[in-house]
């Protein structure tokens, strides 16, 4: 079964960059280019994961991880916050608005999908127990 991950990415370079590493290693990509749009999707294509930059148009990713936290059928879904917010407290601050995840930007094109699929199977394993 191909996993399905939502990428909610404003900037078309990273948005590229992201689908062509995840589509070469099998996922199935669909993407959103702001907030608002992001949620939507979630809730129309469930997918196993979500991918969520931080800096968005109009409703930042800490508003949209926390906004998706809020519907019962995406509670479980993992939210990976690719970031280039990398200060003190950041990493904090996106988890505890809902993410489960963070990966800062810019993304390392040799670990990237194994971080990923590290998240996956973590958030797997959790809802089995």
């Amino acid at each position: 079964m191909t996993e399905t991950l939502l990428i909610i990415e404003d900037n078309e370079q990273n948005f590229y960059m992201m689908r062509f590493l995840l589509e070469k290693s099998g996922f199935e990509v669909i993407g959103a280019e702001n907030g608002r749009e992001g949620i939507d999707k979630a809730l129309l294509i469930k997918p196993q994961g979500i991918l969520l930059d931080i800096q968005l148009p109009e409703m930042d990713g800490y508003a949209v991880a926390s906004e998706l936290k809020k519907h019962d059928e995406l509670k479980r879904v993992p939210i990976i916050a690719v970031t280039s917010y990398a200060m003190v407290g950041d990493r904090e601050r996106v988890l505890a608005a809902g993410a489960t995840g963070y990966i800062e930007k810019p993304i390392d094109p040799e670990t990237f999908v194994s971080e990923i699929a590290r998240y996956l199977a973590e958030s797997q394993r959790d809802r089995e127990k």
